[in-house]
């Protein structure tokens, strides 16, 4: 009788752990499903905090190092051939490079992301400069410029080093005007008043108008500064941005001097020379050559890399060689 129903029944249905005991016997799997839910959802948690984001490494937006890991693609938005709040207009963004695939591999997907999120059509082009002479980034905007297609009608100077952290920030069609969005009471590093280095939007109009940029700049420095004139000669007015409150934490900076250090040299001439306005050149003739042209995708942002050989003469900028 009862006696024996109390002798067997630890015999026959051990005591089940704590979480188990919740639920009916028959159910016994069910916590331990949601228990490996919860911790796949909490590992998901972890890499989402531990992984680059879209916000600022630590330290704030001055941060110099070697960016973070970049996270998994997002889901992407809406494509742009159906979404008519994108606008009419397409930013060509050109990003002057060579070597610096640390800063590629964050750039791209976190641009497409940022300009995608404010509905601004735009595709990436990344001035890969394959030849043997000293870096020239103006060049190479005056290449990305010729080579941008029909389909973009405003262009973007971007430094590939330079992350906007604020989605205030304008990156909208410049018609107006040229506008530097990496304005001097913003940059983290250059505050002069002419400075329009860094981000510089323009139509591709108001480009033609100033005959791009001077071909004369070898190695880093100067050719923001020569182009500031040009603006000017041409009758155009530089616009920047206004409300943004984040001062010199608007940008995350990712150069670090220390060890990508860059080509200030200065050789014969160049210094007296890279004062002057150059009255002739720039878009009407610079020499270039294209090695290959390949659409890729970087953690699912879409670009194009555009291998590049400059040409330089020597008797006119002997400085674009080391020799």
């Amino acid at each position: 009788g009862g006696g024996l129903r109390r002798t067997l029944t630890p015999a026959l249905c051990p005591r089940s752990p704590p979480l188990l005991g919740l639920l009916p016997g028959r159910l016994s799997v069910f916590p331990l499903f949601f228990l490996a839910l919860l911790l796949g959802f909490a590992s998901l948690l972890w890499l989402q905090l531990s992984c680059s984001g879209e916000g600022p490494a630590p330290g704030g937006g001055q941060s110099r190092g070697v960016p973070r890991q970049p996270c998994p693609p997002q889901a992407p938005l809406l494509p742009v051939e159906d979404e008519p709040s994108w606008g009419p207009h397409r930013l060509a963004l050109l990003v002057p490079f060579r070597e610096r695939f640390e800063e590629l591999l964050a750039f791209v997907p976190y641009m497409h992301r940022f300009l995608s999120k404010k509905r601004i059509r735009h595709h990436i082009f990344i001035l890969n400069q394959v030849d043997h002479f000293r870096f020239n980034r103006a060049s190479l905007i005056n290449v990305g410029f010729l080579e941008s297609g029909n389909d973009t009608d405003y262009i973007a100077m971007h430094d590939v080093d330079l992350l906007p952290l604020n989605e205030q920030l304008d990156y909208g069609f410049p018609e107006a005007g040229p506008f530097h969005v990496a304005s001097p009471e913003l940059h983290p590093l250059y505050h002069y008043k002419t400075y329009v280095g860094g981000i510089l939007l323009l139509t591709k109009q108001h480009y033609e108008m100033c005959n791009g940029m001077s071909n004369r700049f070898w190695g880093w420095g100067r050719e923001d500064d020569e182009f500031y004139r040009r603006i000017k000669g041409a009758g155009l007015q530089v616009r920047r941005p206004s409300g943004i409150t984040t001062g010199y934490e608007t940008f995350q900076h990712l150069h670090d001097p220390a060890w990508r250090k860059r080509d200030q040299k200065r050789i014969a001439a160049q210094k007296q020379e890279q004062f002057k306005v150059d009255r002739e050149g720039g878009l009407n003739n610079v020499r270039y050559r294209i090695e290959s042209r390949t659409a890729l995708s970087v953690a699912g942002a879409p670009c194009t890399v555009v291998n590049i050989l400059l040409d330089c003469d020597i008797s006119e900028t002997p400085w674009c060689t080391f020799g």
